[in-house]
């Protein structure tokens, strides 16, 4: 017979009060309810927990040893239901995020200081890495929710919410693109060193599509992985650089600009995603319902 709840809180009301009748009275029990709860508990640990008589009820030696146990278990019990209440009603848990490094370095931070304030319980795992990686660790279950970029195509991952991010070519003011009054073509840029992240992220994706496509091979300088790296070698004046317009990077230099490219090829598909058939916690339902506030904003 498993130990319940009740039959430990009815223990310990007697113990506290030395009287089943003032611990009935606190439990709001009858007394013989109160006496059959005490019963049952010590036949379940095969313990005789108190001495009685007409006149008074006090703990056998077993029972004070017992006693603290029990009330460290029910403390810790209560906590435990407290907690997963929390956790059902969405005021506690973790969000765990996977999302593109351009994602994490913009919009996250604002969102997650928002939830936060809602439900100041709440924590977050962020796992900032390029598109594959994101599908992956949504896919693996080390994430339960990713902001990934390109085409997806797998059949275990659901698309909560889809969406672009444009893309902009970066380069120094005093670069020749930079002053030019048209918008900058594929052209242009097939005429121009190019430091492109890469290959595996979304943003090298379109652009390599849009070449494919054009049957342009462009001049590539550099490939750094993370978009930082490419301002910086933009910078030195390595070449240019093609990133989302969403990206922190690309306002973070003044010394740079961003010009938009005439070319409707230069956009990369974003999308919210989420392991297929898996429930999401309360507490990550919210912040996906902000996410995608937020998404749609812009």
């Amino acid at each position: 017979m498993d130990l319940n709840l009740r039959d430990i809180r009815a223990f310990i009301a007697v113990a506290q009060t030395g009287s089943f009748t003032q611990a009935a009275t606190r439990l709001h029990l009858s007394q013989p309810a109160l006496t059959v709860q005490i019963r049952r508990l010590e036949e379940t640990l095969g313990l005789r927990l108190f001495d009685r008589n007409s006149r008074k009820v006090a703990l056998t030696p077993t029972g004070r040893d017992v006693l603290p146990l029990l009330q460290k278990s029910l403390h810790d019990m209560e906590h435990v239901l407290i907690d997963a209440r929390a956790l059902g009603d969405g005021a506690s848990g973790t969000v765990r995020i996977a999302c593109l490094p351009t994602f994490a370095a913009s919009s996250l931070p604002e969102l997650v200081q928002a939830l936060k304030e809602a439900v100041p319980r709440v924590r977050f795992q962020v796992r900032d890495v390029v598109a594959s990686m994101v599908n992956t660790l949504v896919r693996n279950e080390e994430a339960d929710i990713g902001l990934t970029g390109g085409e997806l195509d797998d059949a275990n991952l659901e698309v909560l919410h889809a969406g672009i991010d444009r893309l902009v070519v970066v380069c120094p003011k005093r670069h020749a693109l930079a002053k030019q009054r048209r918008k900058i073509t594929l052209a242009d840029l097939a005429a121009t060193p190019l430091v492109l992240t890469a290959q595996g992220t979304s943003v090298r994706a379109v652009v390599d599509s849009a070449f494919a496509n054009a049957r342009c091979v462009p001049e590539i300088a550099c490939e750094p992985t993370y978009m930082m790296s490419a301002v910086a070698m933009v910078r030195a004046g390595l070449g240019v650089t093609i990133l989302p317009a969403s990206a922190r990077e690309v306002r973070a230099e003044p010394e740079l600009v961003a010009r938009p490219v005439d070319d409707p090829a230069f956009t990369r598909p974003i999308a919210l995603i989420k392991k297929r058939g898996r429930t999401l916690p309360p507490v990550t339902e919210a912040f996906v319902a902000m996410l995608i506030a937020k998404l749609d904003a812009k």
